[in-house]
Parts: C-alpha cells; sequence; structure tokens
C-alpha cells in the first residue's frame, strides 16, 4: 500500500494535451508576427521598445505589450529594459537581408496552410483536398494563376528545402562523377544555384510548368549562372523528363498516388544514360510509422493539398525504383527530418 507522495504513482496531468490542443494559438502568433515584419523591423533597427514598434508595425497599442511579451516568452524575442529585439535563432533565419532566410515559407504557411488545414475534418472525411485546387483537382494551376502567388510559393518551397539542398549540395563524392543535372519541379531554381556553387563543373536544366520560365530566369542570371544553367517548359504528368546524368525529385514524389509515382520513376529511369542516377529527397515515414512525426503530418497536408497524394517510407520509395529497372538504391539522411533515396541505372 502507498504509504505517502513518494511511494503513489504519478498524478497524470492533462498539461501536454492541453498544449497540443492549443498549439495553434503560438503558431498563429509567430506567423503573425512573420506576416506583420516584426522581426524584419527588429533587424533594421537593432531594438525597439512597444510603442515605437507598436507604431511602425501598425499594431493597436490595446494587443501590442501582450503580443511583443509573448514572443518573448515564446523564444523568439528578448527583452532587455523595456527594449524588444531579435533573438539568435530569429535574427539567423528571419533578417530578410541575410541568405538564411526562410520567412517566405512561413508566409505561405500563414497565407495560404493555416486557412486550409481548418478542412482537416473535412478532408479525412470525404479525401478530397480543401486548398486553391479543391474544385478543380488542379493545384498548381491554380496556384500559377496568379503571378504573386506563384512566386511566394516558390520563395517557399526553395527556403523550406534549403537544409537538405545544402547537404545535398556537399555530397562532393556523389557528384564528382558527373556533369549533369536536371531537377524536376524547380521552380525559382533555387537548389540548381545552390548546387552549382558547390559543385562548379556541373551544368543544370530547370523543368517546371511555362509560368515558372521567367522567374526562375531572372534568379539564375541573378546568380551569374545564366551560361551553365537552362530552362525547359513541361508537365511532367504528360511530358517526357529532360535527359541528364542526374535527375533530381525534391519534395515531389508525395504529390502523387501510387500509380503516378510509379509513372514518374519511369520517366526518370527512361530519361537517365546507363550509370545515371536519381536522387529523391523529402520527408520519408519511417519504417514503422511512429517516429518522424513531420513526415505524418506532412502527408496529411498531402491529403489537404492534393486529389491523392501520400508520403511513402524510404523502404517503399527504394521499392519503387527496383521496380522500374534501377539496378542499385540506397537511402541516406541529409537535414532535420528529410533523407534521400538514391537509384542507379
Amino acid at each position: 500500500m502507498p504509504t505517502g507522495p513518494s511511494d503513489a504513482a504519478p498524478a497524470m496531468s492533462p498539461d501536454y494535451l492541453v498544449q497540443l490542443g492549443l498549439g495553434f494559438t503560438a503558431s498563429k502568433t509567430f506567423l503573425s508576427a512573420v506576416e506583420l515584419g516584426v522581426f524584419d523591423e527588429l533587424a533594421r533597427e537593432g531594438g525597439l521598445d512597444a510603442h515605437a514598434l507598436a507604431e511602425t508595425l501598425g499594431i493597436h497599442r490595446r494587443s501590442a505589450r501582450d503580443f511583443f511579451d509573448a514572443l518573448v516568452a515564446l523564444g523568439l524575442l528578448e527583452r532587455d529594459g523595456g527594449r524588444y529585439a531579435n533573438t539568435a535563432l530569429t535574427d539567423h533565419f528571419l533578417d530578410r537581408g541575410k541568405p538564411t532566410y526562410i520567412g517566405d515559407g512561413l508566409a505561405m504557411a500563414n497565407a495560404r496552410l493555416y486557412g486550409f488545414w481548418g478542412g482537416l475534418t473535412t478532408a479525412l472525411r470525404t479525401g478530397r483536398p480543401q486548398n486553391e485546387g479543391r474544385d478543380s483537382g488542379d493545384t498548381y494551376s491554380a496556384i500559377y494563376q496568379d503571378p504573386e502567388r506563384a512566386r511566394l510559393f516558390q520563395r517557399a518551397m526553395t527556403q523550406l528545402s534549403m537544409p537538405s539542398i545544402d547537404a545535398l549540395a556537399g555530397r562532393t563524392t556523389f557528384w564528382k562523377q558527373y556533369r549533369t543535372v536536371a531537377d524536376i519541379g524547380a521552380g525559382d531554381g533555387g537548389l540548381l544555384r545552390r548546387l552549382l556553387l558547390d559543385q562548379p563543373h556541373l551544368t543544370g536544366v530547370g523543368f517546371d510548368l511555362p509560368a515558372s520560365a521567367q522567374v526562375f530566369a531572372e534568379d539564375v542570371a541573378e546568380a551569374g549562372l545564366a551560361e551553365h544553367v537552362s530552362f525547359r517548359a513541361g508537365d511532367l504528368r504528360t511530358d517526357q523528363l529532360p535527359h541528364a546524368n542526374v535527375l533530381v525529385l525534391g519534395h515531389m514524389l508525395h504529390d502523387w498516388d501510387a500509380a503516378a509515382k510509379r509513372d514518374l520513376v519511369a520517366k526518370a529511369y527512361a530519361a537517365l544514360p546507363d550509370g545515371g542516377a536519381l536522387v529523391a529527397f523529402e520527408s520519408f515515414l519511417d519504417d514503422d510509422r511512429r517516429r518522424n512525426a513531420t513526415a505524418l503530418l506532412l502527408s496529411l497536408n498531402v491529403l489537404i493539398e492534393t486529389p491523392g497524394g501520400a508520403a511513402c517510407t524510404a523502404a517503399e520509395c527504394r521499392a519503387l525504383l527496383e521496380e522500374v529497372g534501377f539496378r542499385e538504391t540506397r537511402s541516406e539522411h541529409l537535414a532535420g527530418p528529410e533523407s534521400m533515396v538514391v537509384g542507379i541505372k
């Protein structure tokens, strides 16, 4: 029999459940701070008091202190003597003037995903997307109809992919055996720009919908890579993929159902020479579907975003590559929750 507190079973607490259930409040506070430019302004000024910061950002005096102090409590701002400043983390990743900036990725989450996730219950019941493509079934065409929305989406995808892109670009032993690379779904060309900085012996081609051509060309030219990188317009659902020694599918496979995944991988196989490589990277599910919560939540996001997509495990991806003919496959961790699967033809 228990004789006192030291012998009793630990008391159960609902704290975790409450924090998880109300986690959207912290998320939206952070996303609104990005939207309002809190971190950009503090990066420019180095520090401001509540009144000056609220005046600059157009925040009502009733909400200002609670808003800024909530950001302090969340570890996103520092406060010293009434002056607010960015933390080392937000200064590094949320100062638009730094190459490490990821704010567009968060702005996209705020402008698009936050509202669409309100339809998760409907998506779970119906299996239908809840985004711009919920009526047409074609998310990308809907996004690309609005140039500004498309540009934000492309910047977001590049910024959110950058840790994995950095890790991939640094695989010198892998890249030194190849001369050409094609990025499928290239967006603004961010992967090729980063890759050619570390691997200047490569030449690249970006493959994406025609609406990406101008942004791709502008960003590649700004990076001084126009002679080494070209753009090919096409639709991976209907067109053949460009030929290259290496084809990259970054955050692409999860957008498609099983049959479409197989078709895409088969197209990649056909576009590669003997000895060429397919590199697919994203947040793959762990094999027993218990640990990589990021990948599982991503798969729910794909439910909201696409008519039939779903994340898969690295083992399932390797099996798919082997099914279409790749003679050698392997998986390697890249960064955070993300890995790559490599297939050699």
